[in-house]
Order: structure tokens, then sequence, then C-alpha cells
């Protein structure tokens, strides 16, 4: 630097014109707190504490570039500026202002606070105003960019008493004391409805004048329900402007329009604080949103019939049809109606626990009892016996009225059968989404108990249309081939696939209970099939059953806590997994990295379908193994809190979920349940390429 230069600097400090001088030595501020990541101090408007009986005080940050602190509802992460004023002499009271802040939408999360420079107006009110004001400030503050720094700074002002006169910093008070948002009114804002629509979201309709460019809305609870990133449309050139955000499960108590909302708009420098009822959502509106995902909830219960998650039970919906071949039409449709009947009380039976669940306060989503042991547990026991009956080791008697009304050929199966394999083929289909069906159980789980009846019931219909289409024209049925010795075999084959499943159940259990308990599980499993085959000729094909039930459990026992059964990833994607984290997320993101999530878990048969099929082969996996592509695993398979809020910040409540995240798509671009090769490709192009 040049003589010049110097000198000039130096004249600069010497006139108090740089931004970390600024006052100091004109007895309204205090000293600068310094850190890595900027510098705060307190200021006065007023060189004196006159006699009004308050002093207007202003706490000034000075951020590097990149860093943040928050504001008083800091979103998603962080936590706001406080103020302990201990040690301070003639102050009754301070209260604390805050300007208009910015949000900051990284990876998913939402927050919302201030870079660079700003001044948190304080008002102190004193206990004297003849006396001359001692001020003491411990403060505490979050600076965050890629990593988060928790700050401190004691700070001391002292305003002496007589006559008020402005202070140099009156002018920077002032600034962002304007920024601070008012009723509106002189900002040309106004707050026209505050709605809850049909689907659960908030609708909040502002009028401007002049227009505004690029409005956000903020909207804070006082039981701390968040929201999501408003949609926002513009109407009228700017003069009218909707705003649409939805609430964030498990944040909040009781529904949208319960409690009224701090609604704060801002554009630019302008803004507008209002404190408003949410009206609720209009009833012809609501009931045609509620018919219109009922009819979403039946195709996705539909699909639920063609989704890998049900090939466990194929054997139970296959002999419930050949069994049928050639009985009387009345029998035919006494069965399918039974198993239609199975379908429809078990999906009654999960929207009754997702009620209970979530009044308990837990997370709730589709397929979540495959993370409870004792579920496994007891699915395993109730497998091993239908695989049992397939074998011939026992039989469920007919009722007498079901005997009477089913005499003849072709009848193998008793009505109480049919209805249990219905339940299980729902049980044994949850652990897996479909097309259509996270939207509708998210859209159920958003509401009340109705809904989430009336959805569920509508899915259940969905899954059973098979059944009933076969019960309502039982001819077709008829025209299989009528049972005979072949059915034996196919009967055997069958009752292998559900000891398979029963061994697969084995192996989630292995990751959540540990391999002691699911090997004790698999061997008590073997031991009743033995008792229950006892006196029985087949001996030879027990003892080959027993053998594959334990030789598959001891699999689960020997594959540790966290057991890939499914599917082997190929040797050069081995290392391909890292855990997800979404602090992490963020840093690769903010790095110029493009991130594939993959929110898997043991018992979701579709995720493993789709890793076999799209994630471990060919150009996605090629994709996936570049140098500036992380892929972030969520293991679901054990009960998780911030996975299942990670979900529900996209209003999923089952998996497969799949998301990719970059510097073109910082709030991820989120893929179908059954993945395509084109679908990640394309994402992961998109991603890429900055916004």
């Amino acid at each position: 630097m040049g003589l010049g230069k110097k000198l000039l600097a130096a004249i600069i400090v010497l006139l108090g014109l740089s931004p970390m001088a600024r006052g100091a030595s004109g007895g309204a501020a205090s000293d600068w707190s310094h850190n890595d990541q900027g510098a705060v101090r307190l200021i006065s408007a007023v060189a004196a504490a006159g006699d009004s009986g308050h002093v207007q005080l202003g706490l000034e940050f000075h951020l590097k570039p990149g860093w943040k602190i928050y504001w008083r509802s800091p979103g998603d992460a962080g936590y706001p500026p406080s103020i302990d004023w201990k040690g301070s002499d003639n102050v009754a009271e301070a209260m604390m202002s805050w300007p208009a802040p910015h949000r900051f939408s990284v990876s998913g999360l939402e927050t919302m606070g201030y870079k660079d420079e700003v001044v948190l107006p304080i008002v102190v009110r004193l206990n004297d105003p003849a006396q001359a004001v001692s001020l003491r400030a411990a403060v505490d503050y979050l600076t965050c960019d890629v990593l988060c720094v928790p700050g401190h700074a004691d700070l001391a002002l002292d305003v002496p008493a007589g006559p008020a006169a402005a202070a140099p910093q009156a002018h920077l008070i002032s600034r962002f004391l304007a920024q601070v948002p008012g009723d509106g009114a002189l900002q040309g804002l106004s707050l026209v409805s505050a709605q809850a629509t049909d689907s659960g979201a908030l609708k909040v309709v502002v009028t401007a004048n002049p227009p505004m460019a690029n409005p956000d809305l903020f909207v804070e609870r006082g039981d701390q329900m968040l929201f999501a990133k408003p949609l926002v449309r513009l109407q009228q050139g700017g003069r009218r402007v909707v705003f649409e955000t939805t609430p964030i499960a498990q944040t909040g108590e009781g529904d949208l329009f319960e409690r009224p909302v701090t609604l704060t708009v801002v554009d630019g420098n302008r803004g507008m604080e209002v404190v408003s009822d949410v009206a609720p959502a209009e009833p012809g509106s609501r009931l045609a949103k509620i018919v219109a995902m009922l009819g979403v909830a039946l195709l996705g219960g539909f699909i639920l019939n063609l989704m890998p998650c049900v090939l466990p039970v194929l054997s139970l919906k296959v002999l419930g049809l050949i069994g049928h071949a050639g009985a009387e039409r009345r029998v035919i449709r006494a069965g399918f109606l039974a198993s239609a009947g199975g379908i429809l009380t078990s999906f009654l039976g999960l929207a009754a626990a997702a009620v209970v669940v979530r009044a308990a306060g837990s997370a709730v989503g589709w397929g979540i009892q495959f993370q409870q042991p004792l579920f496994l547990v007891m699915m395993v026991m109730l497998i091993t016996l239908f695989a049992a009956n397939l074998f011939g080791f026992f039989e469920i008697p007919l009722p007498r009225w079901a005997a009477e009304a089913g005499r003849g050929e072709g009848n193998p199966h008793s009505l109480a059968g049919h209805f249990a394999s219905g339940a299980f083929a729902t049980l044994l289909a949850t652990p897996c989404s479909a097309p259509f069906l996270g939207t509708a159980v998210g859209f159920a789980l958003a509401r009340g108990v109705p809904e989430i009846f009336a959805i569920f019931l509508a899915l259940g219909l969905g899954m059973s249309l098979p059944y009933l289409v076969i019960a309502a024209w039982p001819q077709l049925a008829q025209r299989l081939p009528r049972p005979g010795r072949w059915m034996l075999i196919l009967r055997r084959i069958l009752a292998l696939a559900l000891l398979a499943t029963a061994a697969w159940l084995l192996i989630v259990l292995a990751a959540e209970a540990g391999r002691p308990a699911s090997l004790a599980v698999g061997g008590l499993m073997a031991v009743a099939l033995l008792v229950l085959a006892a006196g029985r000729r087949v001996t030879g094909l027990v003892r080959t059953a027993a053998i594959v039930l334990v030789g598959l459990g001891a699999l689960a026992v020997s594959s540790g806590s966290s057991p890939r059964p499914t599917v082997a990833a190929p040797p050069d994607l081995k290392g391909l997994w890292k855990p997800f984290d979404r602090a992490a997320l963020a840093q690769y993101v903010g790095d110029g990295k493009v991130v594939f999530v993959d929110v898997t878990a043991d018992w979701c048969i579709t995720c493993q379908v789709n890793k076999a099929t799209v994630v471990y082969r060919g150009k996605v996996a090629t994709g996936l193994s570049a140098a500036n592509v992380v892929a972030m695993e969520a293991d679901w398979t054990r009960p998780d809190d911030a996975i299942a809020a990670y979900l529900a910040g996209f209003n999923r409540y089952g998996i497969p979920f799949n998301a990719v995240y970059g510097p073109g798509a910082p709030n991820g671009i989120v893929l179908p349940e059954l993945l395509t090769d084109d679908a990640v490709l394309q994402a992961l192009e998109k991603a890429r390429k900055p916004s």
C-alpha cells in the first residue's frame, strides 16, 4: 500500500468513518466484540438520557461474507440473538424489535435471518429518567454459514444524564427501525384474508399499492407450528398477492384454524406484520378435494397389487384363485368377498393405529409397523402357520353353515382362511409405497380422524378391486383348471415361498432386535413345523422345510445388525453410501456437489428392487460414482425421528423415497417411487447446473 493510501485509511479511522469504528469515539457505542465470523456492539441513538423515560438503542452486527444470524423465528434450525441485562443500572425493561428478515433455502432447510449488516432496535425503559443509564449486555447468538458457531459478547455502554441529543448512530438505528414491519398502512400493504384450504394449507391474500415485486411470507403460531416456504402468485401486476403455505407435520397442535397466526409479509425493505385468525376452509371446496383424494386413494390401492411388495403373498392370491376353479358361483363369491373383507378390515386397523400413534405424538407413516420387533415376530409366526397349512400339516375346519354352502369340488379353504389371506396380503404389502398411495396417505395424515378412516378405506377398496371383480363375475374363476394332484405340488412350492418370506422377516428382525433374537424365533418356528407334522406322511418334506427355515434364520444371524440381504452392491459401489445428515447435505450442496438421497429400510422390498434394477446398474451407477456426486442413505429400518421429519417435510409418510440436490436444485428434486434410469439421470443433470 502506498503512502497516500495509508494516510487516507488513517484519516478514515480517525474520523470514525470505518464501519468497525463508527461512533466509538462519540460515547454512544460500546466497544466492538470481534470473532472470526464478524463483530457486534451496542449503540445508542442519543448521547444523553433526556427526560422521556426511555432510551433508543441498537444491537449492531457486522457479519463477514456468507455468515448470517437468525430472526426471532429462525425456521428449521438455529436460534435468535438474546440479551441478559444483569448488571445494568436504571433499567426497568428492554424490548427488542426485529427488522424484516430474509429467507435462506438450503437443501430443504428453510431458515430466516440477516446477512452482512443489521441493527436490532431496542427500547430501554428507565426506572428514573433523571439518572444516567449503565448498560451491561451479555449477548448470545448463533452465526451460520456451512457450519454454525455460537457467539457470546459482553458489552458495556453508559448513557449519561442530561438533555437528549442525537448521537452519530441515530441515523443508522432509524434506518433499521424503518425496516421493522408495522400494520402495513404506511407501506401500502393490507391483509385481505387468511384461510385454511381444503387441502390443509394456509392461503393468505394481500393487496399492495405500489405493487410488490418479490414478496415473501413468514408465519408464526404460539404452539410452534412451522410452515413450509410459501408458493407465491402475483396478480393484477403485483397489486394483489396470494401466498399458500402448508404446516409441517409433527409441529403444532390441533387444526390450522384453531389458533391465530402472526403474518409477516416482506417485499424488499417494505413489510407488514399482523395477527389474524384463520378462517376454516369453505365446506364445498373441502368436500370436493376429499372426493378427489378418495379417487387417488382408490387408484393407489389398486396399483399396490402390482408392486414388488406383494410378491411375498403371491401364493395366497394364486391359491385363492385356483382353489375356486369349478366351484359353485355362490361359493366363489363368498370366498372372494371374504378376502376383500380381510383387506378392508386390515386397512381400517391401520387407520386406527395411525390415529392412536399420532395422538400419542409419535411419528406415523406407511409401513412403520415393520420397525417394531414384536410385529415382525408375530408375522413370522403367522406366516409359518400359513406355510404349515399349505404343506397339509393341519387344516382349518369349515363352520357348519359354510360347509353346507360349499359342498362339492374345489373348496379347499374356509371363509376364515380367505379372510385371513386378505388381511395378510394387506399387512405384507405395507412396507413400500406405490404411485398415488403416498399422496393419499400424506393427505389423510395431515387431517382429522374422519379423513384418515375415509382415505384408508378407499385404499382398501382399491387393493380389493380384483377380488370384488371376481366376486361380481365368479365365472372368471370357474374357467380355470379344476384342482387336482398338481395342486398339491403347487401348494408345497408356494409354502416354501412363504417360508422364504418368513426368513426375510427374520433377517429384518436381526437388524432390529439382534442376531440372537432372530435365531431364537427361527428355531422355535422350525420346531413348531416339526410338531405340527407329527404323524403325517411328509417327514422328508418337513425336514427340508425346517432346514430351509433354520438355514435362512442363521443367515440373518450372520448378516449382522444392519444387513442388506436383497441386493448386493457391485464391488465398485461398496463405498458409495454416506450416512444421511441434513447439515452435511447442505454443506455438500454449498460446495457445488450433487447429492442423491435414498430413504430405505431392510423391510422395504421396493427399495431393494430400485437398487437392483436402477441404482446399481449401468449409467446410474456410473453417475453416482462420479467425483462430484455424493450418495446418502437414510436407513429407516429402525424408528428415526429425524428421517420421519425429513419425509414429512415433503408430505411423505412412506418409502421408498429418493431426492436429488445440487446447485441447480437446492430444495431437492423428488423422484418417483419406482425409479427409472431416465428419471435419475435427468434429476442428476438438472441438479448439477446452477439455477
